[in-house]
């Protein structure tokens, strides 16, 4: 009798339940049935065809669009003592061959492959030959041309259904909103498939939005105030923008690392193996990174620059967090960022209803940065989702947003545009309403106008805040041709016929918020926990650079604190803890109760 899922669950990854819909998917592909997994980053997605894969006969196949995925998750499945190779382009022919041939000998439990490498004949071919357990599409966001990780190559695995009928599929996915979901299942042929969809929440991340004053400074305040030895991911929008941030934090004391789709590969391939394998390490880049990075410790995701969408927004600040411990998502936007995206999006040779769909997602993000109600309500809500009560877990939860009636600030800022001709930016625009007789205003003459001197009730930050606001509410839109000149739209005739109000978001500094302890646990800060973690880590590491690993394939960090909590004398009480299993314990145990010996013998002497 092959074992049952609780029993590899236990043995081989270390812990005693089930999350979610794990079991229902997993007993699903056991019957034989196709699945469509939805379900957040540290969700646990992988388990649900890891583990039928050791239970039906076969092989399992995963497609996986990443050769850096393909390689941590497959290294991580050996140190659990799972039978896993990968096939990409990094092989030498002969090690791919010798892959194949254990395939063809059923020497393998899973095989990660890349889609370009799945849909060569060869492969095929090799695969009829094969007795298959399953197979699992992962990222399966990537089959949407409206989606933000779009690869083509994703649109041709239908091919799986039609030449392998009897196999059941999993296509598995952390990001897709209600058009992506159904372009997946239309793609892959999922009609039949049992869909399972899970909370998208991440109740572990705490979301903030600042308006953008000074970014790299405010940046630099966040990462001292909230993380100052933690590792994680810096968002811009372009290369020179990376360079420029990584540079900056690098000089005040930071370990940064850029990251773009410009940099040398070999330069890319050792950023990012310092990333996964050095504690401490932030990476600067573009969104060229980071699908498929597995680094659970991940403390903090910043952007520095408006995301194009709810969707890579969600996709990136996901990766943070992974181990279920407290993590920020943080970010800072002006109106610039927005019409940045808007100079990209009509530049793009994308046709019209592609360009359509994207302005719709753009205007979304614009209404999640500016909301005043809670922001997790927001983001969970633009995925179908429903949230009862405020998550408590997010800027606005946290500091309640204050706002003020900005009705007729908002009608003297329409009519100002309107009067000077539909063509000029904020800065201009907030001169006239100050009365600032500048020689640009002379030069237009729009110091005569009945706007020139009306505002002076605001200062020049307010005018720009009420302009930001009033472009991500649809009242004004960006002319691209212009400039970055702003036109009212048809959406603010109400509010100037006086049939409507507005109330605006009050801009402020932000207060300082409590740090959250990232290098421990919550309330673990006294002198010997501090050195018992540190020992812990030093231990990990020490194991993980002779291994070649990163060190949370050793054990995560959930699992060292479990350590320094519980404090274990046997192996059988370390087995008890979750992340370790047998291949595990028999593997480490005896190393890290050593550590733990040596400590409570070196502090209890001391006391």
């Amino acid at each position: 009798m092959p074992p049952s899922p609780d029993q590899i669950l236990s043995s081989v990854f270390g812990y005693d339940s089930f999350r979610g819909h794990q079991e229902a998917i997993i007993q699903h592909l056991l019957n034989g049935g196709d699945a469509l997994v939805l379900m957040p980053t540290g969700g646990g997605k992988s388990l649900c065809y890891q583990i039928p894969a050791l239970i039906r006969p076969g092989v399992a196949v995963v497609v996986s669009p990443l050769i850096a995925l393909m390689r941590d998750q497959v290294e991580a499945l050996r140190q659990l003592g799972v039978r896993a190779a990968y096939l990409n382009s990094t092989l030498e022919w002969e090690a791919a061959r010798r892959i194949e041939n254990q395939l063809l000998r059923e020497e393998l439990d899973l095989i990660y492959v890349a889609p370009e490498r799945l849909l060569t004949e060869g492969f095929l071919s090799l695969l009829a030959r094969t007795r298959l357990a399953l197979f699992a599409i992962d990222e399966a966001h990537c089959v949407s041309q409206w989606g933000h990780d779009f690869r083509p190559e994703y649109r041709q695995l239908t091919v799986l259904h039609e030449r392998f009928p009897e196999v059941p599929r999993c296509a598995l996915t952390a990001t897709a909103d209600e058009p992506t979901r159904r372009e997946i299942v239309e793609r892959l042929g999922l009609e039949q498939a049992k869909a399972f969809t899970s909370s998208f929440d991440r109740p572990n991340i705490r979301y903030q939005v600042v308006p953008k004053q000074n970014g790299r400074r405010q940046l630099l305040g966040f990462l001292k105030r909230e993380h100052p030895t933690d590792a994680g991911i810096v968002y811009c929008l372009s290369r020179k923008r990376v360079e420029e941030i990584a540079r900056f934090l690098s000089e005040q004391g930071f370990t940064a690392l850029p990251y773009h789709a410009g940099l040398p590969a070999d330069r890319r391939q050792e950023h990012q193996a310092r990333f996964l394998q050095e504690d401490g390490v932030i990476m600067v880049a573009t969104v060229a990174f980071g699908m498929g990075i597995d680094k659970p410790d991940v403390r903090f995701v910043a952007h520095l620059e408006l995301p194009k969408s709810l969707e890579g927004y969600y996709q990136e600040t996901g990766r943070a967090g992974r181990d279920g411990l407290p993590a920020d998502a943080w970010m800072t936007y002006g109106l610039a960022d927005v019409i940045t995206l808007r100079q990209l999006l009509a530049a793009s040779q994308a046709e019209e209803r592609h360009r359509h769909v994207e302005r719709i997602k753009l205007e979304a993000m614009l209404g999640y940065c500016e909301s005043t109600s809670c922001r997790r309500q927001v983001l969970l809500g633009y995925f179908g989702e429903r949230l009862p009560q405020p998550c408590g877990n997010c800027d606005v939860c946290l500091e309640p947003m204050p706002t003020w009636d900005g009705t007729e600030a908002a009608r003297k800022a329409l009519s100002c545009v309107y009067r000077t001709g539909q063509r000029f930016g904020v800065q201009h625009l907030t001169d006239v309403l100050l009365g600032r007789m500048t020689d640009r205003i002379q030069s237009f003459g729009h110091h005569k106008l009945s706007t020139f001197g009306i505002g002076t009730e605001l200062d020049e930050g307010q005018w720009r805040s009420a302009f930001r606001q009033l472009v991500a509410a649809g009242l004004l839109t960006v002319d691209l041709e212009r400039r970055g000149g702003l036109r009212l739209t048809s959406e603010c005739r109400p509010l100037l016929r006086g049939e409507t109000t507005i109330h605006f978001r009050r801009d402020s500094a932000p207060k300082k918020t409590r740090a959250q302890p990232s290098s421990l646990p919550s309330g673990f800060e006294d002198p010997d926990t501090q050195t018992l973690w540190e020992s812990l880590r030093a231990q990990r590491l020490k194991l993980a650079r002779e291994q070649g690993v990163p060190p949370y394939v050793i054990f995560h960090d959930a699992t060292l604190r479990e350590l320094v909590v519980n404090r274990p004398r046997s192996l059988a009480e370390l087995g008890c803890l979750p992340g370790i299993g047998e291949r595990k314990l028999e593997a480490y145990g005896r190393i890290f109760l050593e550590v733990l010996r040596a400590h409570k013998e070196r502090w209890g002497r001391s006391s």
